[in-house]
């Protein structure tokens, strides 16, 4: 495996460093690592290339086991439930692809998802095992997502995003705030709140930061333009909620669904509505729509 195919291959696969323990081999140190997969799937896995090693070479099922050996392995679910939507691509070089996710999508492998994911999908439509998500939106959100195409451009791009060079515009819908004079600034302290899927808001000094403006009133019903300065998990949902206006189906914020299924008629009004940075390699001036709509 070239290094370039193995710098791809590392962000699709998982990393453990092994354990102290007295195993004979990797394949021991596994099977008691990960109980819930069978000592016959790893074998499976193994023998189909799925666990590499370090170097991004495929083990042998008898590779002796030593701790701290760096291992890959490629996570599988067993009869993945389809997601049935669709995401298009809405511009693509050999640097930078563009891509409007619809709701209930995940951009990447995480939990009960693997190919059923944005990134795996936007793999095998461009035959293209480099591309890397440049940012996350959340599965319940829908619009736009940039992914790098190219390892040796990626720098690049990435750097748009701590040093807060790229503008994000989201719209959501949710209940009328006539309380509140807008446009208007929220801050607040974000931590990981209960159950370890949310976030809260916090007393101690700000690390996120949404500007909020009314761009639509519909009696009860109004739509917001959200412009996040910061980009914390759950953000514009948990900022929303605080200010008394949970979005629109959010099955997290401000009460837990617990155990709801998806219901593909009842999506989280939020879209990820357009995104403005000047190209980092090019100079020019990048502005990206997304062609999905909230419905209200």
């Amino acid at each position: 495996m070239s290094t370039s195919s193995f710098s791809a291959a590392q962000h699709q696969a998982s990393t453990l460093y092994l354990p102290p323990g007295a195993w004979p081999t990797v394949l021991d140190c596994l099977c008691e690592h990960f109980r819930a997969i069978s000592r016959q799937q790893w074998l499976d896995r193994i023998a189909r290339g799925r666990v590499l090693d370090g170097n991004g070479a495929p083990i042998n099922a008898d590779l002796p086991y030593r701790e701290g050996l760096r291992i890959h392995y490629f996570r599988e679910v067993a009869a993945e439930k389809p997601i049935p939507v669709q995401e298009h691509i809405l511009y693509a070089d050999e640097h930078l692809v563009v891509a409007d996710k619809p709701h209930f999508l995940p951009v990447t492998p995480a939990g009960e998802y693997v190919e059923q994911t944005l990134l795996r999908r936007l793999i095998r439509r461009l035959d293209n095992p480099h591309l890397v998500p440049l940012h996350r939106i959340d599965r319940h959100t829908a619009g736009l997502v940039l992914f790098s195409a190219n390892p040796q451009s990626r720098a690049a791009y990435q750097s748009l995003f701590p040093t807060r060079q790229i503008d994000k515009h989201y719209e959501a819908i949710a209940r009328a705030l006539p309380q509140w004079a807008f446009p208007l600034v929220h801050k607040s302290r974000l931590v990981e709140g209960e159950p370890f899927f949310r976030m809260r808001e916090s007393a101690g000094v700000s690390n996120t930061e949404t500007r909020v403006t009314v761009l639509e009133q519909n009696d009860e019903w109004w739509r917001y333009g959200l412009f996040p300065v910061t980009g914390k998990k759950h953000q514009l949902r948990v900022h929303m909620s605080a200010l008394g206006a949970g979005i629109c189906n959010d099955p997290f914020y401000p009460e837990v669904l617990k155990d709801a299924p998806d219901d593909y008629t009842r999506p989280l009004k939020l879209l990820a509505r357009s995104l403005r940075f000047v190209d980092p390699l090019s100079g020019e001036a990048r502005h990206f729509e997304s062609l999905l709509t909230l419905a209200w």
